[in-house]
């Protein structure tokens, strides 16, 4: 199997994926409904797509082509909105969040697809214990050279969307001490971490002809690397994200990839290396146990510092291109929260457990949180 062309695409235009979980109303715990959920999503005309995910008691909405955070934010409240009616009429609710709190994975249901099934055949467990929910967003490029050269220089900035979606901090009931413990489960599938470290499609297309004749992969879908290149969009992919608890933070994170992305692309701070990986298993960790608080190391200088500190200072060096791309508004809301120390959705997620101490009560309010309803902030 050959490796598709990489299609043409507009530069720094936005796809976002949005993974929900579905729960019932009575104990709030997760349930199937995806088959009836894209049933009646069907019925309507909206600019986002809806699809099921790897188990039943997921659903996965992704947004079309867009330009401006506007378009995002417009697309993901509509699509929102819609789930919200449909999932009422059904008797479901719907929660952001990369992790649910308490749901055994063994009770989830594989999804009858011939993809999940073959998924499920191959990984076992695993693919249950994939219930985990993420926010995926692509971001077009203008060639597929400039996509890969992106990818491999945006690897130090996962750290930072890592801590700014963090949302997963309750996994079987236990709190697990991460501000995010979703990519724990990520990282046990065998193709999973950092994409190889090559910098043209032509050496990229043989690397994938070499691991198709091995029969290890068939696709790029395959492969679950923290970014991928999609060849049939003209895209690169960020997955590091836990899905945030509002579709307000979801659209704030993408256009922050996207400012990023645009000022590296035409100002070229710096030109990336694979040395640049030694510390990205470490930084990554930082992220994920830590959030915000988390520390990231430079490997060219051996400097530490703070996640927060970098963001600042990334939000800094974007300022330009974030008002050229009109992502000002979205920005707001990262500025806001390191400016006056707001909590993350994980801290928000463990101050409603502290006040209200039952994780059911937890996801309820989640849900609210999700439907745009406001909730008290935590203690």
């Amino acid at each position: 199997m050959t490796l598709e062309a990489f299609a043409s695409s507009s530069a720094y235009t936005l796809g976002v994926e949005l993974e929900l979980q579905i729960v019932n109303r009575h104990d709030y715990d997760l349930t199937a409904g995806a088959v009836d959920l894209v049933r009646l999503m069907e019925r309507r005309k909206l600019a986002a797509d809806v699809k099921p995910e790897i188990t039943s008691s997921m659903i996965e909405t992704s947004t079309g082509i867009c330009e401006r955070h506007h378009d995002v934010i417009s697309q993901l409240t509509e699509v929102r909105d819609a789930l919200v009616e449909a999932a009422g009429q059904l008797n479901l609710r719907l929660a952001g969040g990369g992790t649910h709190p308490f749901q055994e994975w063994s009770q989830r249901r594989i999804m009858d697809t011939p993809r999940y099934q073959m998924v499920s055949e191959l990984y076992g467990y695993l693919s249950k214990q994939f219930t985990v929910f993420g926010q995926h967003v692509h971001i077009g490029c203008p060639s597929a050279d400039e996509g890969l050269w992106l990818l491999h220089a945006l690897a130090r900035y996962m750290p930072h969307v890592i801590a700014l979606s963090a949302s997963s901090p309750y996994v079987q009931g236990s709190d697990t001490g991460y501000q995010s413990s979703r990519l724990n489960s990520v990282s046990a599938f065998p193709l999973s971490g950092r994409a190889p470290y090559l910098l043209t499609w032509d050496g990229f297309k043989a690397y994938f002809e070499k691991m198709a004749r091995t029969g290890v992969v068939e696709s790029m879908k395959d492969f679950y690397w923290d970014i991928r290149p999609k060849p049939e969009f003209g895209t690169i992919e960020v997955r590091v994200m836990d899905t945030p608890l509002t579709v307000e933070r979801a659209a704030a994170i993408a256009v922050y990839l996207q400012c990023i992305a645009r000022w590296l692309l035409t100002e070229r701070p710096f030109e990336p290396h694979e040395d640049d990986y030694l510390a990205y298993g470490y930084n990554r960790f930082q992220a994920c146990r830590f959030g915000l608080d988390g520390e990231i190391v430079d490997v060219r200088t051996a400097e530490h510092r703070p996640i927060r500190e970098l963001i600042s200072q990334t939000l800094r060096d974007i300022e330009g291109h974030a008002i050229e791309l009109r992502a000002e508004r979205g920005l707001l809301l990262l500025r806001d929260q390191l400016a006056r120390n707001q909590p993350s959705d994980a801290d928000w997620l463990r101050g409603v457990q502290a006040r209200e101490k039952h994780l059911s009560e937890m996801v309820r309010q989640q849900c609210l949180r999700f439907e745009g309803e406001m909730v008290a902030p935590s203690a």
